[in-house]
């Protein structure tokens, strides 16, 4: 929570007081509220992702275990779409060529016949998009079913739920963990790894095309003519290296800004669903105080998020502007001395654009990385403390209490 906050409120708490991924930090508590503390937040960047190999490593089932043939059936149709949709990006790049080639030429014939081709090209781009959309939400809703079957039959079973229910912070409503973060960590997962394949393959493919169509450049300096083996390629990749630095370093925070405010928001979710705990000691008056206290630390944290997304829009926004404008000019010098002919520059520029969006895809998706993993922890964590209580042992790391005595588990319910 911000000290400005926390000094108009009175309060002695640390800078950025919250719950780091939606566990409780280790430290005195700086306030509480009847029984739920609010701590102040360890350094987010100090803290791992602990618990995500664990969910890895039970989430994986869904394509080792019984029924996996389904699994692997809309994986192995999700892969061919994105394969297929390649191809026919592959065609219509060298579509582009042969039509401004005509363009070019002032050929009405081969215009026509472009048009017409062009025609069939699209409608199969867009029943092969309409696929792999379908491939890809079926395979996340799958995954998530199965998911989320499997801890709502752990959570259920030998009344675990009631164990799990006296947990502090996030933990204290494992229903939202099974309900949202696992829909986050199977939707997001499945997303990102279907973008990752496409832009490998996008980059093998079209390289190839800068490599055959760009070829060398002579540039004449102080009277010496020096050539530049396959300038597009090189250009591309020095374009793409420079703007993932300018990106990572404008967005270095984005992904401890996106688990602050998550930790806040499960914060304000906590303190929320137990309004009526709080009611038996504390007033009405005092009920909204403490709500409106940690909801003014989500919007904060909410605030943030905005700077840190307008600040990289900058970057984004920049380079879909920019990126044509530096094909066309890199390909003009060929182009006026007649080494390159019109559709060959189009072809080319095309080419530019998806290698460089390729090239630059870790970093146009690791805000969605972030949120991905945040939820991963979580689920990772309900997981481990469901281990943990199974097997009559200790939570540890979790955020989850020990198992709880059937006398004060009776207690606590009346």
């Amino acid at each position: 929570m911000d000290a400005g906050v926390c000094e108009l409120r009175g309060l002695g708490c640390r800078d950025r007081a919250s719950f780091a991924l939606g566990m409780v930090p280790a430290g005195p508590p700086v306030m509480e509220f009847g029984k739920i503390a609010i701590e102040p937040a360890t350094d987010i960047s100090a803290r791992p992702f602990p618990s995500a190999p664990g969910f890895w490593r039970t989430a994986g089932g869904f394509w080792r275990g019984p029924g996996s043939r389904v699994a692997w059936l809309f994986t192995g149709l999700l892969i061919g779409s994105v394969v297929l949709q390649l191809v026919l990006q592959y065609r219509l790049n060298y579509w582009s060529r042969d039509f401004f080639d005509a363009f070019g030429r002032r050929d009405a014939a081969a215009l026509r016949a472009e048009a017409f081709s062009f025609l069939a090209l699209a409608g199969m781009s867009i029943g092969v998009a309409v696929l792999t959309v379908w491939a890809r939400m079926a395979t996340q809703r799958k995954w998530r079913a199965w998911l989320t079957r499997l801890l709502m039959d752990r959570w259920l079973a030998n009344r675990n739920f009631q164990q799990l229910t006296f947990a502090e912070g996030e933990d204290r409503n494992p229903a939202f963990r099974i309900a949202e973060d696992v829909r986050v960590a199977t939707d997001v997962p499945v997303a990102l790894a279907a973008g990752l394949l496409t832009a490998l393959l996008s980059a093998v493919l079209f390289i190839g095309i800068l490599w055959s169509v760009g070829g060398d450049l002579d540039v004449e300096v102080l009277g010496f003519v020096l050539t530049v083996p396959k300038y597009l390629v090189i250009t591309v990749g020095i374009y793409s290296a420079i703007l993932t630095l300018a990106m990572t370093v404008i967005g270095r925070r984005m992904t401890h800004v996106i688990a602050g405010k998550n930790a806040a928001e499960a914060q304000f979710r906590s303190v929320a669903s137990h309004l009526r705990e709080l009611g038996r000691s504390d007033d009405r008056a005092r009920q909204q105080d403490k709500v409106d206290l940690v909801f003014t630390d989500v919007i904060l944290r909410w605030r943030r998020l905005c700077g840190q997304i307008m600040r990289t829009t900058v970057i984004s926004q920049g380079n879909i502007l920019a990126a044509p404008i530096i094909g066309w000019v890199l390909c003009a010098p060929k182009y006026m001395v007649g080494t390159m002919s019109l559709g060959e520059v189009a072809q080319a520029v095309a080419a530019f654009v998806v290698v460089q969006a390729a090239l630059n895809w870790l970093v146009d998706n690791y805000p969605g990385l972030a949120e991905c993993l945040s939820s991963v922890n979580r689920v990772g964590s309900l997981l481990s403390a469901l281990d943990d209580i199974e097997h009559d042992e200790p939570v540890q790391d979790s955020g989850l209490p020990a198992k709880v005595p059937p006398a004060v588990a009776n207690q606590q319910a009346a």
